[in-house]
């Protein structure tokens, strides 16, 4: 089976760059995938990507060495499944509060005897190979996304779940339910101390923690800390800062007052 870089990055001790998927289109995708990123997650859950969509994405990632991840809406099993079976290595799930929401990613996310995945990898054995299924398990990478109040109060049974690979921080939603600004660099003292425990206590369970920032210097304080995966911006986003810059010296420009004789 094809190895799954994020692992290898792990085992090393390095942090994974991660960019972020929320346009619809295989060719914004394949063009993201081909700059670098050592991981791209396509956003199911405030992206505007349907399942359609979502496959030819993945599709487009497979033409580079990019680690195809992807954030399904909830914790379905439903979508987790076909996300796997369409070729996601790696799967982030939000709003995962308590022990049992835990135990049910992954079991939606791992085959018998260790879990309750149903059987039918249809593009996985394309992407992945031939053997897909006598090693998926252990190559698949699964995130439980702690962003609430609610799952900072659960946060050792929740990472104390055996088959969880990783957390994964959001910011905002954080903030929000911690009473503070959403925000995802900033944050309010009290969000701020949430992040530095829910790190801490992911190195004490032997977990990655990973984190969503708005930019590279962000995401370089953050691996500074410990984060091992570090989302840096998303495609929409760097398309909208393209656009200012372009945009802003244009502008610029064409203030300047015309050139008179004498």
């Amino acid at each position: 089976m094809r190895a799954n870089k994020l692992r290898s990055i792990w085992a090393s001790g390095g942090a994974a760059v991660n960019g972020w998927l929320a346009i619809p289109n295989s060719f914004a995708a394949e063009t993201m995938a081909h700059q670098g990123w050592d991981t791209l997650t396509v956003d199911m859950q405030h992206g505007v990507v349907d399942y359609q969509a979502m496959v030819t994405m993945l599709q487009a990632v497979s033409t580079t060495d990019t680690v195809p991840v992807v954030r399904v809406p909830w914790l379905d099993p439903a979508m987790l499944m076909k996300a796997l079976d369409a070729g996601a290595y790696a799967v982030i799930c939000p709003m995962v509060n308590t022990r049992e929401d835990a135990e049910k990613l992954v079991a939606y996310t791992h085959y018998a005897p260790r879990g309750t995945r149903s059987f039918g990898p249809v593009r996985a054995l394309l992407y992945g190979g031939a053997d897909y299924a006598d090693h998926a398990n252990d190559t698949i990478v699964t995130f439980a996304m702690i962003e609430t109040a609610q799952a900072l109060d659960n946060l050792d049974d929740i990472m104390s779940v055996e088959g969880l690979d990783a957390v994964y921080i959001g910011p905002s939603d954080l903030s929000i339910s911690l009473g503070c600004k959403p925000t995802m660099d900033d944050l309010e003292p009290k969000a701020q101390q949430a992040v530095e425990h829910i790190l801490a206590r992911a190195k004490a369970h032997g977990l990655v923690a990973g984190i969503h920032n708005t930019g590279p210097d962000s995401a370089l304080r953050r691996i500074a800390m410990g984060f091992q995966f570090v989302t840096v911006s998303s495609d929409a986003r760097l398309i909208a800062a393209g656009a200012q810059q372009v945009m802003a010296k244009m502008r610029a420009g064409q203030a300047k007052p015309a050139g008179g004789s004498y």
